[in-house]
């Protein structure tokens, strides 16, 4: 009962936000409305978001954007509640790539994108090609990238010249550096688990090594997803050893106290997204450096992949507006607005040419070119693949932080979701 009311109580909030999402129209007769929703009700971001849509309204005063914004968790929740409705979803909304988008095409969500694109080859082409497959859906387009992302360690180039420590490139050499580091009493790695997104990118890095793609693509696939491959349980144990270079008790910590720790100079390193150089850049007062994640002996995956994927935007198969929504999309992934994101936010645009040597440091440049150097990309693990999974995943790993959980117990929950969900 608790559940149902939860969820009445999700829908209730949806529509509150979005009624009038699938009627747009407008007081001025030939004005088009769009209803516009994202997850960063927090400025930069928001501010960012209200400086393009009002420079778009300046240049289209036919189309007026009415903007709605909820925080990344709860945004999850509410934009899962839109594939129940038969009504009230925005016209154009947020996406993560890889599953989470999938599961919008598959319930009709998500606008066909394709004859767009084929329409225009100079949006098409402006995007970084390997930022596009991952919104795409059995040979159609559904999303268009926005901003790349990706994980790397950022590490204290101070720390490690006093110990007279390189860079590891290996699993053996990374130990040997956090030994010494554990030895002279530092917090080897920051990291901070009380939203457990956090771990699920370690997951997920360690599962692209150690498990074969195709396997891997077969068990993330909700249809025929199983988790039998001994590379899943590899993946834990090599988390179980990582554990022990982390600052106690890590599902007590805020991820942004732990890279709030590595910035003041009480961690040596901290594997982030890239795009946090941004708030880590600023703050330092050391020398920051950053490095891959270190090749293992047993790997089994693709060479050159790294952890992250694009985010992006989608328009809803129920809007009224499809043209104008594809010309606010062309605008928000133009080449001037991916320079703006930078500028303002940190975040790197999937628009070439929007990052140059003019509106960059020498690592956020360093940053993006290990995004364009990537083989490919192993997506986020909590957004590729289905929800029940993830939950039995992460729930599993915070027990297996605390010493609750085997690798063995972990994977025995995440192999009885998929089973519940085949």
């Amino acid at each position: 009962m608790k559940k149902i009311l939860v969820f009445f109580c999700s829908v209730i909030i949806i529509s509150a936000l979005f009624g009038c999402s699938t009627k747009t129209t407008s007081s001025e007769e030939g004005t088009v409305t769009l209803n516009f929703f994202h997850r960063w009700p927090n400025d930069p971001h928001n501010q960012y978001f209200k400086e393009v849509v009002a420079a778009f309204e300046k240049e289209h005063p036919h189309i007026k954007i009415k903007m709605e914004a909820v925080a990344n968790d709860a945004y999850k929740d509410k934009v899962r509640v839109l594939l129940g409705t038969t009504s009230n979803t925005p016209d154009v909304f947020f996406s993560w790539s890889g599953e989470f988008v999938y599961n919008f095409v598959r319930a009709d969500k998500a606008l066909d994108l394709t004859s767009y694109l084929e329409q225009d080859p100079h949006w098409t082409d402006s995007f970084v090609e390997t930022q596009m497959e991952p919104f795409s859906f059995g040979g159609k387009q559904y999303g268009v990238p926005w901003k790349m992302g990706g994980k790397a360690f950022f590490y204290n180039k101070d720390m490690f010249a006093e110990l007279n420590l390189e860079p590891p490139k290996t699993w053996e050499e990374l130990i040997v550096v956090l030994d010494k580091l554990y030895t002279k009493k530092d917090t080897p790695i920051a990291f901070g688990n009380r939203a457990p997104w956090a771990v699920s990118h370690y997951i997920g890095t360690l599962n692209q090594k150690l498990v074969d793609h195709d396997t891997r693509m077969t068990d993330y696939n909700q249809e025929t997803g199983e988790f039998t491959d001994q590379g899943y349980i590899k993946s834990l144990e090599k988390l179980q050893v990582l554990s022990k270079y982390f600052k106690d008790s890590p599902n007590s910590l805020d991820h942004q106290f732990a890279r709030q720790m590595f910035s003041n100079g009480q961690a040596a390193m901290a594997y982030l997204e890239l795009s946090e150089l941004s708030f880590v850049e600023p703050l330092t007062e050391f020398e920051l450096g950053l490095f891959d994640f270190p090749v293992l002996d047993d790997e089994k995956g693709r060479n050159g992949y790294i952890s992250g994927g694009p985010e992006g935007f989608v328009i809803a198969a129920s809007t009224k507006h499809p043209e104008e929504a594809i010309e606010f999309l062309k605008f928000l992934t133009s080449a001037k607005m991916g320079g703006k994101l930078l500028s303002d936010v940190g975040f790197y645009s999937a628009t070439k040419g929007a990052i140059t040597e003019e509106n960059s440091t020498t690592l956020q440049l360093e940053a993006v070119n290990m995004l364009l150097n990537a083989e490919g990309f192993a997506l986020w693990l909590d957004t590729d693949m289905n929800i029940s999974v993830v939950d039995a995943y992460l729930t599993g790993t915070e027990l297996l932080l605390t010493g609750d959980k085997t690798p063995q117990e972990v994977i025995n929950d995440v192999q009885k979701a998929a089973k519940a969900i085949r």
